[in-house]
């Protein structure tokens, strides 16, 4: 019965420190671009800049949320959504396999002409 007892705990220890690899679900409104990170809440978004609206979210490869100011001097490719009046609002640092989903619109006339299965999380071209 201890015995039992010690490996099932071993087991439990074993398997909380194995990270969940759950792939994230993008939002259709999100688009991918490169973002280097200025002083906060500055950036520059594909060479244009851009501010990070307050509140904003970033989130880091792992989906944990990242402080801007650890970012400053980084330059990422990522997804991203705007609010209302066109500053970020959430931000998501993408990881090699992300990046490798092509295509991905980069502005909003692309995202409005192509279609989007958010199951699969593909874009297709009309």
């Amino acid at each position: 019965m201890i015995r039992c007892a010690a490996v099932l705990l071993s087991l439990a220890g074993l398997a909380s420190s194995v990270p969940a690899q759950v792939p994230r679900l993008f939002p259709p409104t999100a688009l991918r671009g490169e973002l280097v990170f200025a002083q906060p809440p500055d950036v520059l978004l594909n060479g244009t800049p851009a501010r990070l609206a307050p509140g904003a979210r970033i989130r880091n490869e792992e989906n944990r949320f990242e402080v801007m100011g650890a970012l400053a001097g980084r330059k990422q490719v990522v997804h991203f959504t705007r609010d209302a009046g066109g500053q970020l609002l959430e931000v998501w640092l993408l990881t090699p396999s992300e990046r490798a989903r092509q295509p991905w619109p980069s502005n909003e006339a692309q995202a409005k002409n192509w279609q989007f299965d958010p199951v699969a999380q593909i874009w297709s071209r009309p």
